[in-house]
């Protein structure tokens, strides 16, 4: 029997319902790779409903204090090894404004936008329109509105405060063209997955619900390697570990946008960086297993 780990799952915040999803693939993943696996479901932001007799821990949480360095933190203080980047960059990859400050000073390319509280919904739209508005500090794509007429602003503004920790909302120009995925798994890229939703638009709906968008692999060319190579970039320009999902915006002139990278992602049956694994030839029970031996705090 190999070690004995924890994976934790659920947590307070609105993606607990999708992380209990991920938790529970990832169990049976480790489960099936050998492991002595304890399940550990979060009702609150803490660490105490995590076992200390563990060896490492899974954080399949999303969001909130699982993905923005709560859990890390504490995990850090028990030392006990978990998957994923540490609470420095977590907490740093879960403020897409700050993450976009990084991704800049690196050289690497994100869309431009502006930041605004509720107060300031009324006002004119300071950027050219169609933009897309969201939470600087929510995954998921909840909160997440696409404006194309100027009525539509304020809603937007409004709708993406409220879903805010800190009550912002960040509005970026939209980027016309493909919505392009990659994994990094310990520095390397995965194959670039190409996300075709309906209508172009991959909010929540979308993103989860079985069926409703198309995983499609591009051609492997000189674009694909680009994107490739610009996630390994964003990777180590952010000091990320383990797995991370990594988002672009690529314009039909062949233009790369990052828009945000997520520290935690999912794992369930629609799930992107498990999709791009297997194509890799990296069965999901093989990648667990990886991820967990590479489990380590700070």
């Amino acid at each position: 029997m190999k070690k004995r780990v924890a994976v934790v799952m659920g947590g307070t915040s609105h993606e607990a319902e999708i992380s209990l999803k991920s938790g529970a693939a990832v169990s049976a993943a480790l489960r099936e790779a050998g492991y002595d696996v304890v399940e550990a479901r979060l009702t609150k932001d803490s660490a105490d409903e995590v076992p200390r007799d563990v060896e490492a821990v899974f954080i399949a949480l999303h969001g909130g204090y699982g993905e923005g360095g709560g859990i890390q933190a504490a995990l850090d203080a028990l030392k006990l090894p978990y998957t994923g980047p540490g609470a420095r960059t977590s907490a740093l990859c879960m403020d897409k404004v700050a993450t976009k400050e990084v991704l800049a000073k690196a050289g690497l390319a994100v869309p431009k936008g502006c930041v605004l509280r509720a107060a300031e919904a009324e006002q004119p739209c300071p950027l050219p329109l169609p933009a897309v508005v969201k939470p600087p500090r929510d995954g998921s794509s909840v909160g997440l509105s696409k404006v194309t007429e100027p009525e539509q602003w304020a809603e937007a503004v409004r709708l993406a405060c409220a879903q805010d920790a800190a009550g912002e909302a960040l509005a970026e120009v939209y980027i016309p063209g493909r919505e392009w995925a990659v994994g990094v798994v310990n520095g390397q890229a995965l194959p670039v997955l190409e996300i075709q939703a309906p209508n172009g638009w991959y909010d929540f709906h979308a993103k989860y619900a079985a069926g409703v968008s198309k995983h499609v692999y591009p051609p492997e060319d000189a674009l694909t390697e680009k994107v490739q190579r610009l996630a390994e970039q964003a990777y180590a320009a952010t000091a990320c570990r383990g797995a991370v999902r990594i988002d672009f915006r690529v314009t039909p002139e062949g233009e790369a946008f990052i828009l945000e990278i997520n520290t935690a992602p999912g794992c369930t049956a629609t799930s992107l960086l498990p999709d791009a694994a297997a194509r890799a030839g990296k069965p999901f029970a093989q990648l667990c297993a990886e991820l967990i031996e590479g489990a380590q705090c700070d």
